[in-house]
């Protein structure tokens, strides 16, 4: 493990967006962000903000994994999730949601082709033909509005152009992996450009389970394709119009929950696990569907621009799984893997669901001493959620039934103001006011055994939010900046309606975050090595956890008083020569619940709880823990070699990613902390000198490290644990 470690960071730091972008002289060109909404060096932007494109993008990419691939790529940022590949939860310097409901509020906010994706399962739409991922650290309520204090994460497609060139791109691998996508652009004229971007990902079945008469026998597999249209149409300089088609269909398995991995009183997996093996007597199916378009507007008038950007985004959704994760149980023998308590055997669906956004904005010219923008935007979703439960041991028919429905509306106005206030000192300040109302309705027709039906249960939260930021960024040279930031955020009231199980519906105020952060920004060697480096510390007050309850497949949402964090981060890239180039990224994160009156019920299997014991029946207290699932060391590390060979390159490169151990829940258990996991790639290949074609071997997670990342307490020590080694060959062609 430690040789691997070493060939990875052998290199050096981070920014590894730009190593396939140098100019001829060899420096590293200049970044270019949007992260206050127009395009600006990066230098000038008084937040810390990471980028990852190009062949960075490609080579994690390329072994068909999800977008959970970006996990630990970049300071700060993890992801994870209880559904698969259909429903990530984005976690930004500790901050996230562990709620596994689909009407779950996430703290980051996640906006495609400057469109916000608030649903869950909006958030997972896959990454392919893109121009950049930015990463925006710390609260984002100024100019990107609510459910985003903890940053924001962008994602952008490349634009059409007014020129005929495209790329196909293909990888076959283990598994009967297939990863397939390509984009086609063309001019339909002088005023219009059109691009196609598609993507096609598939794996065989590879977990299998012997048990006689089980309703699934294979799992894993998938079928994920998506596609995206763009139509450009720009008469002149003073107007364009685009247009964005988009839509994706995934089937495949959820989630593998496995029964009893865990071993009591510790986090280890139980001896003899078994990757390609699940004994289970449930039945486990995915699906998702998602349609979406937008317009985007603009018109461009003396001295300033008008921005219209419309957004419809639509999702169908059905998951089933086995959540006791095994056969059997106590009434009904024989049982196993170990002991299962009572059957759950579950699925969620969202037969309804819709998305509408709307925002104007109006800006100055960025290039003049003042400049401003402001703008209005409006948000409306509606959405429905079915809940269902099953009887295992009677032919896997439904025996329960839930619904829930919820109408959200938000409205907001914003500005932002720059000024040059002396060469080399650039002052930002951001201002939005939000309003947020919703309407919730749940109801559960259909009790599970020795329940009793619930008409109906209600809730209308309000909330409303001033949001602001100051910042300034200051050249100690032209190679050289510092900056300062401080900046609140707000998350809406939230609603946990769930009650499939439950009898009662949970609702959480609104959140509200206050961060302060400092950083240095360097380019060193004529421009051949990139430093970033950043301090901050925040609090959270009333900040929206979610916590379990017991022997109950529920949810509840609390609030604690105040979550308080601080940490660090650095990204560092050099390219000393036309052969190596490297990088090195590492984040420290600690935060720390305060509030003493927090109780929370653990887990209902007799795991072994850390925390004390409250006065309240079957409590503990959280006062002090850190918040769940939030690693407080996140480093990344690439090297990449090459050397010219018949007109082109041959080419080493290898990346890592390590991220430290995490509380899965709330509370402190022994058996429900991950444990540290360094996974790592290796690709080896060889590029034309006019970059028309690549061909190359990969090798992801290359060590083979399994760990539980997940697990459920309600039952048995389920757990949830990461992909095994994979490899393939890819071939990418250029036009």
């Amino acid at each position: 493990m430690r040789a691997w470690w070493a060939i990875g960071v052998a290199g050096l730091a981070a920014w590894p967006q730009a190593w396939a972008q140098q100019s001829a002289e060899g420096a590293l060109p200049s970044v270019y962000v949007t992260a206050q909404r127009r395009a600006e060096p990066l230098q000038d932007v008084p937040l810390n903000v990471s980028v990852l494109a190009g062949d960075a993008l490609d080579v994690l990419a390329a072994s068909g994994r999800d977008l959970r691939y970006l996990a630990s790529r970049m300071p700060s940022l993890h992801i994870e999730s209880d559904f698969g590949r259909s429903f990530p939860r984005f976690y930004l310097r500790g901050l996230g949601n562990t709620d596994f409901d689909l009407n779950a509020a996430q703290p980051v906010g996640i906006v495609y082709d400057e469109v916000v994706q608030e649903n869950p399962l909006l958030k997972s739409f896959p990454l392919f033909d893109l121009q950049q991922v930015e990463v925006l650290r710390g609260p984002q309520g100024s100019l990107f509005g609510r459910n985003a204090p903890a940053g924001v994460v962008k994602f952008d497609s490349a634009r059409p152009a007014f020129r005929t060139e495209g790329y196909a791109s293909a990888a076959y691998g283990k598994d009967e992996m297939r990863n397939v996508d390509g984009a086609f652009n063309a001019p339909l004229g002088e005023t219009l450009a059109l691009r196609v971007s598609l993507l096609s990902q598939h794996r065989a079945n590879r977990v299998f389970n012997d048990r006689p008469g089980a309703p699934t026998t294979e799992f894993e597999g998938y079928h994920d394709n998506a596609a995206r249209v763009q139509l450009l149409y720009q008469p002149s300089a003073a107007f364009s119009a685009l247009l964005n088609g988009h839509g994706r269909r995934m089937a495949g398995r959820a989630t593998l929950f496995r029964a009893n991995i865990l071993q009591k009183g510790s986090n280890a997996l139980a001896p003899g696990f078994d990757y390609a093996s699940l004994p289970t007597d449930g039945a486990n199916h995915q699906f998702l569907k998602t349609n979406g378009a937008s317009l985007r507007l603009r018109w461009q008038f003396d001295g300033l621009s008008l921005h219209s950007i419309s957004g419809w985004e639509r999702a169908r959704f059905y998951s089933r799984a086995d959540v006791d994760a095994g056969y059997g149980a106590l009434s009904h023998l024989p049982m196993g893997p170990g002991r299962i308590p009572f059957p759950s055997e579950t699925a969620d669906a969202l037969p309804g669901h819709k998305q509408l956004t709307q925002e104007f904005r109006l800006e100055s010219d960025a290039a003049r001493a003042w400049s401003w923008l402001a703008g209005v935007y409006g948000f409306k979703e509606e959405i429905r959620i079915d809940s269902y439960s099953f009887d295992t041991f009677n032919g896997n028919r439904q025996n329960a039934y839930a619904w829930q429905q919820q109408e959200s509306r938000s409205l907001a106005a914003f500005g932002a103001v720059s000024w040059r206030a002396r060469p080399g000192l650039l002052l930002h300040a951001g201002l939005r006011y939000t309003k947020d109302r919703k309407e919730f309705l749940a109801a559960r027709p259909q009790p599970a055994p020795g329940a009793l039906p619930i008409a109906g249960l209600a809730a209308a939260p309000r909330g409303n939010n001033l949001s602001w930021d100051l910042g300034a960024t200051q050249a100690l040279s032209p190679d050289s900046h510092v900056y300062a930031r401080v900046a609140t955020g707000y998350r809406a009231p939230s609603i946990q309606g769930r009650i499939l199980f439950g009898n009662s519906i949970s609702e959480a105020r609104a959140e509200r975050a206050l961060s302060w952060e400092a950083g240095w920004k360097r380019d060193f060697m004529q421009r051949r090595a990139r430093l970033g480096f950043a301090l901050f510390r925040y609090t959270v007050d009333d900040m929206q956890l979610t916590a379990g309850s017991g022997v109950v497949n529920q949810n509840r949402l609390v609030n604690a008083a105040r979550v308080r964090g601080q940490g660090a981060e650095v990204e560092w890239l050099v390219r000393p020569n036309s052969e190596w180039t490297a990088s090195l990224g590492a984040s420290y994160n600690a935060t720390k619940i305060r509030d003493g009156g927090l109780f929370v019920i653990p887990c209902g299997n007799g795991c072994t709880v850390l925390d004390p014991r409250a006065s309240a029946p079957n409590s503990v207290s959280i006062d002090g823990n850190p918040l769940p699932r939030s690693p407080r060391w996140i480093a990344n590390a690439t090297l990449r070699y090459s050397q010219p060979w018949r007109s082109g390159e041959l080419f080493v490169h290898t990346d890592w990613a390590y991220r430290g151990k995490y509380n899965f829940f709330l509370y402190q258990a022994a058996e429900y902390k991950a444990r540290p996991l360094l996974e790592g790639g290796l690709r080896l290949g060889y590029k034309d000198g006019r970059e028309r074609y690549e061909m190359a071997a990969f090798v992801r997670n290359v060590s083979n490290k399994l760990v539980a990342v997940a697990a459920i307490d309600f039952n048995n020590f389920t757990g949830v644990v990461n992909e095994p080694r994979t490899y393939g060959l890819q071939l990418k062609l250029n036009y």
